[in-house]
């Protein structure tokens, strides 16, 4: 109820005004904020906000976060490494995580714990392990005990968590990131089949049956196909390879604008600018509303609930920041081209 009063607000303010404010500015609004403050923040958030603005401004001012990031990826890989070595032993770990999960929706929460019940492990294989295993290998690292880690993901055959369609319900995101993933790091192609899983699962004559969590994690979902086709923003998609989404978002933007939470919007708009797409209305009004969205005395985009917290509020604020002020895509940052930034590297990790 509140997130629909909050949206309707926005539309006001959208219908009211005739311009909005110079999207530049509310994006170096914002950027200060967090960048005046960014390592008050734990290493995960750090890390998030300055790979990413790394990838949009190439400024070496941000290796410090992404060494924070690296550090993370290391201490995620020694623990798995040293502690899940076996499926069972990951998925006794997944059942000790499932049952300890926070989530800021507890409804979010609910269902995560209701669908993941029977594949607990996937908490430990897809939320962990892959991305710690891709993030490494984006920085041209791999963990010393790769093989291993390796042989452990082949004793899963991953669809049964991709093509899961009560997984897909309340992980669209998350597995759309981790399909991707497991192709970046050769270990089997997933990506087909997840969509296919997706269409059915959100087929489109059904939207006006979803609740707004469930509206806002398809279209999350379609947003990180984008996303993680992009290697997150290193590298420019093609509208082709992706028509079905973009039609969809071009159709349903109005409906979008109402129905979800700022950090979605802001990512429905940056699919646009990922292939290129700027002048696209879709840009100009999801610009418009994460623009009308700051409060431009906190400088930054509270949470539904009126939250000003700068780690709850990291994800939405970064993501507007790169909608407003957009500079294209930029791989990297890794070893053989940064290898000052990465030294020394944590315990744990080598050169590829």
């Amino acid at each position: 109820m509140l997130n629909r009063l909050r949206h309707s607000l926005v539309a006001l303010v959208l219908l009211v005004l005739p311009a909005y404010a110079d999207p530049v500015t509310v994006a170096d609004q914002i950027r200060h904020t967090y960048q005046t403050q960014l390592y008050t923040l734990p290493a995960t958030k750090a890390g998030h906000f300055g790979l990413r603005m790394y990838r949009q401004s190439g400024d070496p001012k941000y290796a410090a976060a992404i060494w924070q990031d690296m550090a993370r990826v290391a201490s995620t890989l020694n623990q798995i490494s040293a502690e899940f070595t076996t499926p069972d032993a990951m998925r006794q770990a997944g059942a000790q995580r499932l049952a300890n999960y926070q989530d800021s929706d507890d409804d979010r929460r609910q269902a995560r714990q209701q669908a993941t019940a029977d594949k607990p492990e996937y908490l430990v294989l897809g939320v962990s392990l892959l991305g710690a295993m891709a993030r490494a290998d984006e920085y041209g690292l791999k963990h010393r005990d790769d093989a291993r880690l390796r042989a452990l993901i082949r004793r899963f055959d991953f669809a049964d968590y991709s093509e899961d369609p009560a997984l897909v319900r309340v992980w669209a995101a998350q597995l759309a990131n981790q399909v991707y993933w497991l192709r970046q790091l050769n270990e089997g192609e997933y990506v087909e089949g997840f969509v296919r899983a997706f269409r059915a699962a959100y087929p489109d004559v059904a939207d006006s049956t979803l609740s707004e969590r469930e509206y806002g994690n398809k279209i999350y979902g379609m947003t990180h196909l984008i996303f993680a086709a992009s290697g997150y923003y290193q590298y420019p998609v093609r509208q082709s390879d992706h028509a079905w989404i973009y039609d969809y978002f071009r159709a349903e933007i109005d409906t979008i604008l109402r129905r979800c939470k700022e950090d979605i919007i802001a990512e429905v708009g940056l699919s646009f600018l990922l292939a290129g797409l700027e002048d696209d209305p879709v840009v100009a009004k999801t610009r418009q509303a994460i623009a009308a969205a700051v409060d431009k005395q906190a400088g930054l985009i509270p949470s539904v609930t009126g939250s000003l917290n700068l780690k709850g509020g990291e994800h939405r604020n970064v993501l507007a920041v790169m909608l407003l002020d957009w500079q294209g895509v930029r791989p990297g940052p890794d070893v053989p081209a940064n290898a000052d930034w990465f030294a020394p590297l944590p315990y744990g990790l080598t050169a590829k």
